[in-house]
């Protein structure tokens, strides 16, 4: 059964960063894509940044274009979202969720969803 843990959520300030990491087990990471979400109280949750199986394609949330970074190490099975010049707005529960189909993953069709880690952004 295939797992996801999150790690690296912390409090920072407006203009701070962080990077997120998502280690992943019990399935072959590499054949799959990969995704951040995050979601705060009483928001939908959002699709913030996903990377093809192979890294060879992303896509971010036009919210976090230009200052977040999603990226993938296959021999380390963990997936990062490195977050620059954050904003409040950006507090919430981030997940990294794990999919086969691209094209679905990032309307959260996902086959593995981590429990989250939690950013705050204050000023």
């Amino acid at each position: 059964q295939g797992q996801l843990v999150e790690s690296g959520g912390a409090s920072v300030q407006v203009g701070g960063s962080l990077r997120l990491s998502c280690v992943a087990s019990g399935f072959t990471f590499t054949y799959y894509s990969m995704a951040w979400f995050r979601q705060s109280p009483g928001k939908e949750r959002e699709g913030v940044a996903l990377i093809s199986g192979g890294g060879t394609a992303t896509r971010y949330g036009d919210s976090v274009k230009g200052r977040f970074a999603i990226s993938r190490d296959d021999d380390k099975n963990t997936l990062y979202l490195q977050m620059n010049s954050l904003k409040t707005e950006d507090t919430a529960l981030y997940f990294c969720a794990a999919g086969q189909r691209i094209d679905r993953l990032w309307h959260g069709d996902a086959n593995y969803w981590g429990q989250g880690t939690q950013v705050t952004v204050s000023s």
